[in-house]
């Protein structure tokens, strides 16, 4: 059975840094969420949440040696995150695992998670 700790050891560090390649690929063209990411640090942005869900999903610590703890809500305080937003992060990110073609069986871990962490983001009443 994969669980959130075990993500990594089933769908492998190789394919989350590439499902998350591939949601970066749709964000950077995203009218709404992609003016969210700063244009000179693509890389970087790409690399902490890599490193993130790696980490996050069992793997190497790799993010925590780097960044210290997660604190997702106060590093992402700065942007405006309502429900359209937290929809079209979900939206790209699950476009981005069907392209990598993450295992329906990963998916049902994942996409849970993904929403939780998503919603959890959302800082501005509707």
């Amino acid at each position: 059975m994969i669980t959130i700790d075990t993500l990594n050891q089933h769908v492998g560090e190789e394919k989350l840094r590439a499902t998350v390649a591939a949601f970066y690929r749709r964000v950077k063209t995203d009218p709404l969420i992609g003016k969210m990411y700063p244009a000179d640090d693509w890389a970087g942005s790409e690399k902490r949440l890599a490193d993130f869900l790696v980490y996050r999903f069992g793997g190497p610590q790799t993010y925590l040696q780097e960044r210290g703890h997660p604190r997702l809500r106060m590093r992402h305080l700065p942007f405006s995150i309502g429900l359209a937003e937290r929809d079209q992060w979900l939206k790209l990110m699950g476009e981005a695992m069907r392209e990598v073609e993450i295992s329906p069986e990963a998916a049902e871990v994942m996409i849970p998670f993904f929403a939780q962490v998503a919603d959890m983001m959302r800082n501005r009443p509707e």
